[in-house]
C-alpha cells in the first residue's frame, strides 16, 4: 500500500504525466482499464500496475490467469492527485514502450502516415488508431510533433500505440530523404490547390503527410511531395484526424480492389 505522495515511484509517474512523456527509467505511463487490457493483449513488458485501493479487486481479476505482474495499491486520496484524467478509473500501467526502427514502418507495400508538427495529442492518437484499423504499416512522428507517449495521445490511440510500428523525433528533411530512398511516394494533405483524392493511385508504396493544425505541412516535406486534397462543400478544411482517416480509408479501399 502506497500512502504518501512523496513515494519515489509516484513522484516519477507524476513528473512523466506533467511533461507528457516517459518516466526517468524510460517507461510509458498509460491510464485507464482499457489501456490496461490493451497492454495485456499486446504483450508489452509491464513494469508495474498502480491501482487505487477501491478498484484493486477489479484489477486483480484481470490478472487472474496471467503470470505474476507487480501491483502497487495506492490510497484513493493519493491516487486522485496522481491521475491525469478528470474522472480517473483508478488504474495506471507503467510499461516498457515498444521500440521500432524506421525500416519497420516502411515494410512491404508501405502505407505510412507522417505526422508533421501535429500538436494536438487527441488528433495524433486518433490518427494512430485509424492507421492500425486501416492497414497502415507505420507512423512517423517528426521533430516538433506531440510525443507519442503523451498520456492523451496514448488514450486517444486506444492501445494502437502498443502495436503499430512508429518512430518519433525525426527531422522533417531527413524523413523526406528516407522516404525517397525507400522509393515511397509522398503525398501531402493540403486543403486546396492540390490533386483531388480520387484521382490519386494509392496502391503503390506511399506516405501520407498530415501537417500541423496551425501551419499545415512543413516546407521540407511539401517540396518533396505531391499535394492531395479531400473535396469538401461549405468548409475549407477538415480536422487533421478526420482527414487522415479519409485518406487511409481510400488507400485501404484501393488496395483491397487491386
Amino acid at each position: 500500500m502506497l500512502t504518501s505522495p512523496a513515494n519515489p515511484l509516484l513522484k516519477d509517474i507524476r513528473r512523466a504525466l506533467a511533461r507528457g512523456g516517459l518516466t526517468e527509467n524510460g517507461d510509458v505511463v498509460a491510464e485507464s482499464f482499457h489501456l490496461l487490457d490493451e497492454a495485456l493483449r499486446s504483450e508489452v513488458n509491464i513494469r508495474v500496475i498502480l491501482t487505487a485501493e477501491s478498484v484493486e479487486a477489479a484489477v486483480r481479476e484481470r490478472l487472474r490467469r496471467l503470470p505474476a505482474v507487480r501491483v502497487a495499491v495506492v490510497d484513493d486520496a493519493v491516487f486522485s492527485k496522481l491521475a491525469d484524467t478528470e474522472s480517473s478509473q483508478g488504474v495506471i500501467v507503467v510499461a516498457t514502450p515498444p521500440v521500432w526502427k524506421l525500416e519497420q514502418t516502411l515494410c512491404g507495400q508501405s502505407l505510412v502516415v507522417v505526422l508533421d508538427g501535429l500538436q494536438d495529442p487527441g488528433n495524433a492518437g486518433s490518427i494512430v488508431r485509424a492507421a492500425e484499423a486501416l492497414g497502415a504499416t507505420g507512423v512517423i512522428f517528426t521533430k516538433g510533433t506531440v510525443s507519442p507517449f503523451n498520456p492523451k495521445t496514448l488514450r486517444a490511440s486506444a492501445g494502437s500505440l502498443f502495436r503499430v510500428p512508429f518512430v518519433y523525433g525525426l527531422d522533417a528533411e531527413l524523413t523526406r530523404q528516407a522516404l525517397q530512398e525507400a522509393r515511397v511516394e509522398i503525398y501531402a494533405a493540403l486543403p486546396q490547390g492540390a490533386k483531388p483524392l480520387l484521382s490519386i493511385d494509392l496502391r503503390r508504396k506511399c506516405a501520407l503527410v498530415i501537417g500541423s493544425e496551425a501551419h499545415g505541412v512543413s516546407q521540407p516535406l511539401r517540396c518533396g511531395a505531391m499535394g492531395i486534397s479531400i473535396p469538401t462543400v461549405g468548409v475549407e478544411s477538415l480536422n487533421a484526424a478526420v482527414a487522415a482517416g479519409i485518406l487511409l480509408y481510400e488507400a485501404q479501399r484501393q488496395r483491397a480492389q487491386a
